[in-house]
């Protein structure tokens, strides 16, 4: 009897000892062991981890990727622009041993620094970088954030600039600036477009006066598609051209009858209208005055 109680015993205090001297490091940890509160050379793999009862004691640190937010921060830009700018950070742990010995709180830590670098970044930067050039801040950025980090055992994966607000005047100013560049561009798209337009009217020009007919094929052309609307006045243009035709045609000598019976009024009509006119005779003023001041006196 008093042997199964001391194998009972024995037993119990195996089981005991394995529950305290057992650990299990999961696939994406990594165990650091303290031994009398001094840190052991050998960091402890994904497994099983046998430790020294009362002696040693595990912490288990993750290698995951961590993703952490960066809070938006206020800063003036180089150009003396207010911005409102936040970011995210993704980082994790490269050597477990400094993690655990060198910093107390390493997330923290990572996301003080990471406050700072922006705001830093934020005011060496002009807002067309903030806006337009953000690959190169981000890596400016990670550069930062990872001088600092690389002392406390993390690597800083990637920095991203996930937003920039920006004033409500700064925003109109801006509208404004593309409006503008909008219609610098089409006043200079249409310049180019008349420009070719009229290269291209001179060669017909020298093409239509090199054979006169195309003028005509191309009055025609238009009439035609004049025509084709629905259209109930139709001006058709007549050529000079054509007139001077006639006339050269019309013989000069063929002239009618009644051509010739009205050309004598027609002679005297023109003889009466070429006859001087008579003016009335004119009265001297001093000669009227006299004959006046004698009818008074004799009166």
């Amino acid at each position: 009897m008093i042997i199964f109680y001391s194998l009972a015993a024995a037993l119990g205090l195996g089981v005991l000892w394995l529950g305290t001297s057992v650990r299990v490091v999961k696939q994406f940890e990594r165990g650091v062991v303290f031994r009398f509160g001094r840190v052991q050379t050998g960091v402890r793999g994904p497994g099983l981890t046998l430790l020294i009862p009362i002696a040693d004691r595990l912490q288990k640190v993750n290698m995951q990727i961590i993703t952490m937010p960066v809070p938006a921060q206020d800063g003036i830009t180089r150009d003396n622009v207010t911005v409102r700018v936040d970011a995210v950070i993704y980082f994790n742990v490269a050597d477990p041993e400094r993690v655990v010995v060198d910093v107390q709180d390493y997330v923290s830590a990572i996301g003080q620094v990471a406050q700072t670098s922006l705001r830093s970044i934020i005011g060496k930067s002009d807002l067309d970088d903030l806006l337009c050039n953000r690959e190169g801040l981000n890596k400016g950025l990670e550069l930062m954030i990872d001088s600092p980090a690389l002392g406390w055992g993390v690597h800083i994966d990637r920095v991203e600039i996930k937003d920039v607000a920006l004033p409500d005047s700064m925003k109109r100013s801006i509208a404004r600036q593309a409006e503008a560049e909008r219609e610098r561009r089409a006043r200079v798209i249409t310049a180019d477009g008349e420009l070719q337009a009229s290269e291209k009217l001179a060669l017909a020009a020298e093409t239509m006066t090199a054979h006169p007919a195309a003028l005509q094929l191309r009055l025609l052309e238009t009439v035609v598609e004049v025509a084709a609307e629905k259209n109930s006045t139709l001006v058709l243009p007549f050529p000079v051209e054509l007139l001077r035709f006639l006339e050269r045609a019309t013989p000069e000598a063929a002239e009618s009858p009644d051509h010739k019976a009205a050309m004598p009024s027609t002679s005297a009509a023109v003889s009466k209208s070429e006859m001087p006119k008579l003016d009335p005779p004119q009265i001297l003023d001093d000669a009227s005055g006299l004959e006046v001041d004698t009818r008074i006196a004799g009166r």
